[in-house]
């Protein structure tokens, strides 16, 4: 009796856990546990549940999907939309498919959803949601890229289908964020959060697309089998999920064909489907209170591997997270060599008990993200660090909603001024190609970057940097490359680069122009120098004036200066615009961007302005006949109208043979 009990506060224990993992990943987009540990907690349930014959209302075994969200109308499905029954092991799936035929397709890892057309219109999108209601999406489904807003058929159909963001187009998405902790974790999260928005415009930018897996009903039309169901919904304009046809004899080789292909698949993926093609022995199958009878999916058997954990390596963050992540013994897992995976938080370290020596047992995530499935010692001996890997300052463990996570407390830390270098090697800078922030912070993490003259001293951390997650060999090869380069700079990046308040490319051009060039009278300037230059005021002045009279500013520069070349040259004829006034307006065919010709004007002396005065001298556009405002402006001021052509005559630049 009291084994039972024991079994039964367990079961209490995972339907609590498992439910928190579904609302925190469904409704937040959150990832508190892995998909690894939420399988292992889910059979462990699925078996006790069986054993005890307990089996609480509430259980993920009886439920499916999650529970709606607020904000979006509520839609009782017309029959319950229900999940799939799952295995690992393919002798299962063969022995389930038994002498039958089936369609055996992508199982695409996003947010099911179903589709009503009448009339050859979209009338109804709704989101699977706990299987019974889910949230009109109508609205959002029309902005989906890929779906047909109308179809030649007029009678009533309705689909199902997966939303999805693909992969490349999730990292197009984070690439264009710049603050690190914002980027987006996975593509599955971010389209959840796509599709069930409440402005269709955030779904149509981020690139959500529907595929279509099952045809549920399409009035007037006579279709028998699922093979017949897809060829017809691609007829109709519908992107549909790839497939095969199988039957015991193919199977097996088919799984590998697309075990094969999930590398380069650029659509999120969890495994497969397998569905009996014939419609009328599906629907003889009935089905249970959770799964239907005539589908299965194959899940990816996870390939694992032993190792020794070496090493636990904080990672640093903008924000002053310190991120653990394990280092172990470099083991073959999914065809790559893999030595890293985060643990994520305190919390799972803790869990996992781990410490340097122990024996761990390592996984790919979905074939793709490596994580520690399991610790087989357990030693617990792992100290958490007082202070920061970084720079030394004080840690301090913050306990957020029972999350813990380790912080720097140094306002100072490098890893917190990592905007600082990021501007640095910008494109107007020091132009480093391919650095971005998390490069950035990796470099500082593993200790090769302290300060701005480390970004030329790479080569002296060659090992620790080929061994980072997304870098390697030929990465770091090109990153030497693009630093030497850039090493051989101009006054003008350089000043930029420094990042004083008020100096922006302009004025640095300015400034660097005045002094000829030299770089000791650059640095050297006074606020009453600086005044003199036209566009310094008093605040960039002072600003200016306190940046290179700091102590730590001029030992940092000084470091700087002896890994760089400035090339100090100074033509005295390139003043041909000096003093004269620009505004450019229109679409430019020679210069990349206004901001370009903008740096070529000020280069030769000369001065852009935004909008057209008595000041004006002359106003740049390909479209001299223009109706547009700029035009009208400066034909009644008497400004002079010139063509793009017209001003790289007067920069002395050789029209195009």
């Amino acid at each position: 009796m009291i084994d039972i009990e024991v079994k039964k506060n367990r079961i209490d224990e995972l339907v609590g856990s498992l439910n928190e993992a579904s609302r925190a990943y469904y409704t937040d987009g959150v990832e508190i546990i892995s998909n690894f540990e939420y399988d292992e907690m889910y059979d462990e349930l699925l078996a006790l549940e069986d054993e005890t014959g307990y089996i609480r209302d509430d259980s993920p075994s009886v439920n499916v999907g999650y529970e709606t969200a607020a904000g979006l109308p509520k839609v009782v499905h017309e029959t319950k939309m229900l999940s799939l029954n799952k295995t690992k092991d393919r002798g299962e799936l063969r022995a389930w498919l038994g002498d039958k035929k089936g369609l055996l397709a992508w199982k695409l890892d996003g947010l099911t959803v179903a589709l009503t057309y009448e009339n050859g219109r979209l009338v109804q999108g709704v989101t699977r949601g706990n299987g019974v209601e889910g949230e009109l999406i109508t609205a959002n489904a029309l902005a989906c890229k890929n779906l047909p807003k109308s179809i030649a058929h007029k009678g009533k159909l309705m689909l199902r289908g997966e939303a999805v963001i693909k992969y490349s187009d999730f990292e197009k998405i984070n690439e264009a964020i710049d603050d690190a902790d914002a980027k987006y974790k996975n593509p599955r999260n971010l389209c959840s959060g796509s599709i069930r928005q409440l402005d269709p415009k955030v779904t149509a930018n981020r690139n959500v697309n529907i595929y279509a897996f099952s045809l549920y009903r399409a009035d007037g039309v006579d279709i028998r089998s699922r093979r017949e169901g897809m060829e017809w919904l691609k007829s109709q304009g519908f992107d549909t999920v790839d497939y095969i046809m199988v039957d015991s004899s193919n199977l097996l080789e088919a799984i590998d064909r697309y075990e094969a292909s999930i590398a380069d698949f650029d659509i999120p993926s969890d495994g497969l489907v397998l569905s009996y093609d014939d419609l009328d022995y599906s629907a003889s199958l009935g089905e249970t209170a959770k799964f239907p009878r005539d589908s299965i999916a194959f899940k990816w058997r996870d390939q694992q591997a032993e190792t020794i954990l070496r090493e636990i390596e904080w990672s640093p963050s903008r924000t002053g997270l310190l991120n653990p992540v394990a280092i172990f013994d470099p083991v073959e897992l999914e065809g790559t060599t893999v030595s890293r995976a985060s643990v994520h938080n305190i919390n799972i370290m803790e869990d996992l008990a781990l410490g340097i020596g122990d024996s761990i047992k390592v996984y790919k995530a979905n074939m793709i993200i490596p994580q520690i499935s399991d610790n087989l010692t357990r030693s617990g001996r792992i100290d958490i660090p007082k202070t920061c890997p970084v720079c030394g300052g004080d840690t301090v463990i913050k306990d957020e909603e029972g999350t813990k996570t380790l912080y720097c407390s140094n306002a100072a830390c490098p890893a917190k001024q990592v905007k600082s270098f990021e501007h640095f090697v910008s494109r107007d800078a020091l132009n480093i190609e391919g650095l971005s922030e998390s490069g950035i912070l990796k470099l500082i993490g593993v200790g090769a970057v302290s300060d701005y003259a480390d970004l030329f001293r790479l080569e002296e951390h060659r090992q620790d940097i080929v061994e980072l997650e997304g870098l390697g060999e030929k990465s770091f090869e090109n990153l030497i490359s693009s630093a030497k380069r850039a090493s051989h700079t101009t006054p003008a990046r350089l000043l930029y680069g420094l990042g004083i308040p008020g100096i922006g490319t302009a004025t640095a051009t300015v400034i660097a122009r005045h002094c000829r060039n030299k770089w000791e009278d650059i640095q050297s300037l006074s606020e009453d120098e600086l005044l003199m230059i036209d566009g310094v005021g008093e605040i960039t002045a002072n600003d200016y004036v306190k940046f290179f009279a700091d102590d730590t500013n001029r030992e940092r520069l000084g470091k700087l200066l002896e890994v760089l070349t400035i090339d100090e040259s100074y033509d005295e004829s390139g003043d041909a615009l000096e003093g004269k006034v620009f505004v450019i307006t229109g679409s430019l065919e020679h210069y990349a961007n206004r901001k370009d010709l903008k740096a070529a004007i000020e280069a030769e002396g000369g001065k852009v302005a935004g909008s057209v005065s008595a000041k004006t001298d002359y106003l740049i556009t390909n479209d001299p006949n223009s109706g547009s405002s700029k035009n009208k402006a400066a034909r009644e001021l008497g400004v002079a109208i010139i063509t793009e052509e017209d001003i790289r005559d007067m920069l002395g630049v050789a029209k195009a043979q």
